[in-house]
C-alpha cells in the first residue's frame, strides 16, 4: 500500500509540475505586463509569402494610458515607418515622404499584434485551451490568434526561456505553415521615457540621410501588374495621366472581383503632412499600408499604389496587393 501511494505521488507531482509550469508562466507574463507602467523592446520581425521573406527591424515603445511607438525599418531597402498612438489618435508616419495618416482607430486593441505584449497577453486571457510544452529548451505556449484581415493566420507559439522571459513567437496558418515570426532580442520593462517620446513632432524636419530613401522622381519606370487576379476577371482598361509632380496610371480590372487599381509616383512633401483617414494600418510584406473595408493602399520604391474594390473582401484585396509587392521587391 505504501509503495502504490508513493506512485501515485510521484505522477501527481509530475502532472501538477506540468500544470503549474502552465500557470506560473503565464502568471509571470502577466505580472511582467500588468504590472509595469512603460516597456521598451527591439527585435527582428520577419514575414513569409511562397518564397519570398521580408525582414523588419523593430522598436516598440509602450507607456501606460495607451501610448504606443512602433518604428518598423525594412532591413533591405532602410524604409522606415511609425505607428504611433497618443491622445491625439492613431498614427501611421512615413518620414521620408514628410506625411502621416491619422486614424480614429481602436488600434491595437482590435487584433492579435506580434509585437505587443499587451496584445500577446490579451490571446492568452482570450484562449480558454492555452496550451502547454517543452519545446526546443523553451517554455512554450500555444494560443489561437484573431487577425480580422487575415484569417489564414489561425496560432500562435509564444517562447519562453526558462526563466520565464519571452523570446519569439511565431504565427501560422491552419496548416502550420510559419507565416509571421518575432525575435526579441531586448524587452526593458524599466524604460526611462521623455515626455515628447510619443509626441509626433519628433519625427517632423528631421533630416537624416537614412530617413531620405525615397527619391521623388517626375516618371514611372514601369507599371507593375499584379501577378493574382481573381477568376473571372481581367483588365480592361488602362490610362496613363500627368499629375502636377509626376505620372499616375489607372488601371481598371472587370469581372465578378472588379477592382480599380491606382500606380502614381509618390509625392515628397514640403511641408510635414497629416492625412485624416479611415481605416487601420496594415502590413504589407515590404511596406506598412492602410486598410479600409473597400480599400488598400500603400507605398513602395518610391510608389504609392491604390487598391480600391466594392466587391472584393480584404482577404482578396490583401492577395492581389501582395502579388503586387512580390513584384516590387525583385526588382
Amino acid at each position: 500500500m505504501k509503495k502504490i501511494f508513493i506512485i501515485l505521488l510521484v505522477l501527481c507531482s509530475v502532472v501538477g509540475c506540468k500544470k503549474n509550469s502552465k500557470d506560473s508562466l503565464i502568471s509571470q507574463f502577466t505580472n511582467d505586463v500588468n504590472n509595469s507602467k512603460a516597456y521598451h523592446l527591439v527585435g527582428k520581425l520577419t514575414l513569409h509569402n511562397n518564397d519570398d521573406v521580408y525582414y523588419y527591424d523593430m522598436d516598440v515603445s509602450y507607456k501606460k494610458d495607451n501610448y504606443y511607438k512602433v518604428i518598423l525599418t525594412n532591413s533591405s531597402t532602410m524604409h522606415k515607418q511609425v505607428i504611433l498612438k497618443n491622445e491625439d489618435g492613431v498614427f501611421v508616419l512615413t518620414p521620408s515622404l514628410n506625411k502621416s495618416f491619422r486614424f480614429q482607430s481602436d488600434w491595437p486593441y482590435n487584433n492579435s499584434q506580434i509585437y505587443l505584449l499587451n496584445a500577446l497577453l490579451n490571446d492568452i486571457k482570450k484562449d480558454s485551451k492555452v496550451k502547454f510544452i517543452d519545446e526546443d529548451n523553451y517554455k512554450v505556449l500555444s494560443t489561437s490568434v484573431n487577425y480580422p484581415n487575415n484569417i489564414k493566420l489561425k496560432t500562435q507559439k509564444m517562447y519562453f526561456n526558462n526563466k520565464g522571459n519571452l523570446k519569439k513567437v511565431v504565427v501560422y496558418d491552419s496548416n502550420q505553415v510559419d507565416i509571421m515570426s518575432m525575435k526579441f532580442s531586448r524587452i526593458d520593462f524599466n524604460p526611462k521615457f521623455n515626455k515628447n517620446d510619443f509626441d509626433i513632432n519628433q519625427f517632423i524636419d528631421k533630416d537624416d540621410d537614412e530617413d531620405k530613401v525615397v527619391q521623388e522622381s517626375n516618371k514611372l519606370d514601369d507599371v507593375i501588374y499584379p501577378l493574382f487576379v481573381p477568376n473571372g476577371t481581367k483588365l480592361v482598361d488602362e490610362n496613363k495621366v500627368k499629375k502636377t509632380n509626376g505620372e499616375r496610371v489607372i488601371m481598371n480590372f472587370d469581372g465578378e472581383k472588379s477592382f480599380v487599381l491606382v500606380e502614381e509616383t509618390a509625392d515628397v512633401f514640403k511641408d510635414f503632412t497629416i492625412i485624416p483617414t479611415s481605416g487601420e494600418p496594415y502590413f504589407l510584406l515590404d511596406s506598412l499600408g492602410v486598410a479600409t473595408n473597400n480599400s488598400l493602399s500603400w507605398t513602395s520604391g518610391g510608389v504609392d499604389y491604390y487598391l480600391i474594390s466594392d466587391v472584393m473582401d480584404q482577404e482578396e484585396m490583401v492577395e492581389v496587393a501582395q502579388s503586387i509587392v512580390g513584384i516590387v521587391s525583385v526588382k
